[in-house]
């Protein structure tokens, strides 16, 4: 992908980011003490959709934050290279995650660390004591 065509999308996506977070943020009910939400069933529900907006906005700013690192990196000259291990990010996953910065190995490498549950520990096997 060249240059041009990269920064033209993170922009758009920059920008419908922002809108949306701006849209969140403005929809992001109370949780408790809302007038008009007497019933604790209704005040439950209210609070489950508020956990999901803030769950979505979040997610939202974190998508955000990963595209204006993909920002700064096209900047520096370093946009297409994976921050892991040096070498390109393939043009299809550019295409699919302009804000990608990390190759498919790489990528795939650290979602399983962050997936692994840090509790209960890994049982060793007997013989390698």
């Amino acid at each position: 992908m060249d240059t041009a065509t990269a920064r033209k999308r993170l922009e758009e996506m920059r920008d419908y980011l922002d809108r949306s977070i701006a849209v969140l943020k403005a929809e992001h009910p109370a949780a408790e003490g809302t007038p008009g939400y007497p019933d604790p069933a209704d005040a439950a529900a209210n609070l489950s959709e508020a956990d999901r907006t803030l769950t979505t906005l979040q997610a939202a700013q974190s998508q955000r934050s990963q595209v204006l690192e993909a920002m700064d990196r096209l900047a520096a000259g370093h946009y297409g290279i994976c921050t892991e291990c040096g070498r390109p990010v393939p043009e299809g996953r550019l295409e699919a995650r302009p804000e990608a910065a990390r190759c498919l190995a790489c990528q795939s490498r650290a979602g399983r660390l962050r997936r692994r549950p840090p509790w209960p520990p890994r049982r060793q096997r007997p013989d390698a004591q």
